[in-house]
């Protein structure tokens, strides 16, 4: 079964929806990378998403690249605010994965205020990351976060530059928390209209760590059960607004590529709920500072 897949923004890529969380690469070996390539080649991912700032991720992609650059979408992130430090970010991606050109280049995690002024600025990355696409060097821009403000953040951005695409926390859990669906659907509404793609992130998360012993690679405690992966991938696939970002661990990734392959209806709020309760779901994010 291949994986659905949609066009990605105005980039006329057509884009599996389920896309490589390349985080899940950060910390490890080259031999667990290259087996994690063969099992998106195996699934037909045709699109990748790393970041200067996931440890080793870019490295490991490196020798993929050698071989395979034109069976992907390569879109990467810098998390630098400045003009100069974004350039080198930028240099460091296209060196480190062997690359001239990146397809999609993120602002990583744009949440603070006083980041988020300082990237806007006169000399802040942003002009690096017009620059960049002016030269040829990326061809299409992102900005990405996290937390409960984000998407009012997001959506300031995106009254500074036409971003192509944007990155942001989407599951049952969030949908459940009124001030973060009503931000969240003015957001995505907004987008939608001007052909921007919409990534989500923590589809299967369960909830933060705490005390339970790490057996997964991700910032937070991921479902681990196939048919609660399921419940959880097909309710953001059966938005067919978005794209599903996978999951930072090269093991649980195997369970989600399976359930998106798998058609089936969206979960209707009583299942979803019933999943909650089930697995104990907990907030991950705590709120931040809402930039006024």
């Amino acid at each position: 079964t291949m994986l659905p897949k949609k066009e990605f923004g105005k980039t006329g890529h057509m884009s599996t929806r389920t896309l490589f969380g390349a985080a899940a690469l950060g910390g490890v070996d080259q031999k667990t990378a290259d087996e994690t390539l063969e099992v998106l080649l195996e699934w037909g991912v045709n699109h990748l998403d790393t970041a200067q700032g996931y440890g080793l991720a870019e490295e490991r992609m490196g020798p993929w690249m050698k071989k395979h650059r034109d069976k992907f979408f390569l879109a990467t992130k810098s998390g630098d605010r400045t003009y100069e430090g974004a350039w080198k970010h930028l240099e460091n991606s296209r060196r480190l994965m062997n690359t001239d050109t990146i397809d999609l280049w993120q602002m990583h995690a744009l949440i603070e205020p006083d980041e988020w002024e300082t990237a806007f600025s006169a000399d802040g990355a942003i002009k690096a990351f017009i620059e960049a696409r002016e030269k040829g060097y990326v061809r299409f821009l992102g900005v990405t976060g996290h937390g409960m403000t984000i998407p009012d953040t997001h959506m300031k951005s995106l009254q500074q530059h036409d971003f192509d695409s944007i990155l942001l926390p989407w599951n049952y859990l969030l949908y459940k928390d009124d001030d973060y669906r009503k931000t969240w659907e003015t957001l995505v509404d907004y987008a939608t209209q001007h052909t921007m793609a919409v990534q989500t992130i923590k589809s299967i998360m369960r909830r933060p760590w705490g005390d339970t012993e790490k057996f997964a690679a991700c910032w937070y405690e991921p479902l681990t059960d196939p048919d609660h992966i399921q419940k959880a991938v097909s309710w953001i696939l059966g938005d067919e607004r978005l794209f599903l970002n996978t999951v930072g661990d090269v093991k649980i990734l195997p369970k989600v590529l399976e359930a998106a392959s798998k058609h089936i209806a969206r979960p209707s709020d009583e299942e979803m709920q019933a999943l909650m309760e089930a697995v104990s779901y907990t907030h991950l994010m705590l709120p931040t500072k809402r930039i006024v």
